[in-house]
């Protein structure tokens, strides 16, 4: 793996922490750190000792402020049809590992879009969430229009998106944007706790599960019952459904092999 320069990378029992680095500029998401999430997710997606990522902001203020605006101003129009934020938060997405995004401070812009990307959402009570680009012009273009209706509703995305307005852990967690609401100095612990689970559960059922609930959500429910049973055909043919089964019966701790 690559040295970076605004991504600190911390590798413990199955996990790996990625924390933005930038807390002078609240974490923002320039180009330069773009490229070094990209690089590190494909660095994990292909190492089978990682099996959960968890995204951090450093400093107490932000998770990630949302894009660099100083680059966002000198953008023409067609960059915009590059893959580019959007392209790399759908790879975090459909990541075959868990993700986790451990929020404390702000999530604005393209740093919500990029918690937003993530299987699991923690927020402090003290954390900011919102997708103010309209006050810039631009509307989220990240992924923001789509998975935030998603989570929370389209009349919720719709007055988050149009008011600009930015709500707290509290507020995130009860309409359902954020999926475990933690104090401040438990933030780490609770995001341990949680990938403690995870990794207690069959990888490939993990890559099955994912792909089930992503590719059946948009789809009409006879084609996502018929995706969804095809993952389990999947998963019944592999060693980890032998395992699992076989240690549940002998009533011990199962030791998959993601096979």
């Amino acid at each position: 793996m690559h040295q970076y320069e605004n991504l600190l990378v911390q590798i413990e029992q199955g996990t790996m922490w990625l924390t933005i680095n930038r807390p002078d500029y609240r974490n923002a998401l320039n180009q330069e750190t773009l490229q070094e999430l990209d690089d590190a997710f494909q660095w994990a997606e292909a190492n089978d000792a990682v099996k959960v990522i968890i995204l951090q902001g450093s400093g107490e203020k932000s998770f990630a402020a949302g894009a660099d605006i100083k680059q966002l101003h000198e953008r023409k129009m067609l960059e915009a049809l590059i893959p580019g934020m959007q392209g790399l938060y759908k790879k975090i997405e459909q990541s075959g590992k868990v993700t986790i995004a451990a929020v404390r401070g702000y999530a604005l812009g393209g740093g919500c879009e990029l918690a937003l990307a993530c299987d699991i959402r923690i927020a402090t009570k003290k954390a900011k969430f919102g997708l103010p680009e309209l006050n810039l012009g631009i509307i989220p273009g990240a992924g923001g229009t789509q998975r935030l209706s998603r989570i929370v509703g389209k009349g919720k995305a719709l007055d988050m998106i149009l008011t600009g307005k930015i709500i707290d852990g509290e507020e995130a967690e009860r309409i359902g944007l954020a999926s475990y609401l933690t104090e401040e100095e438990e933030l780490e612990q609770k995001a341990e706790e949680i990938a403690y689970q995870v990794m207690k559960k069959g990888p490939v059922a993990i890559k099955l599960a994912k792909l089930a609930i992503h590719k059946g959500y948009d789809a009409d429910i006879e084609t996502a019952m018929l995706i969804e049973k095809l993952a389990q055909a999947v998963a019944f043919g592999t060693e980890d459904k032998k395992e699992g089964t076989q240690a549940f019966l002998e009533k011990r701790p199962a030791e998959f092999s993601n096979r």
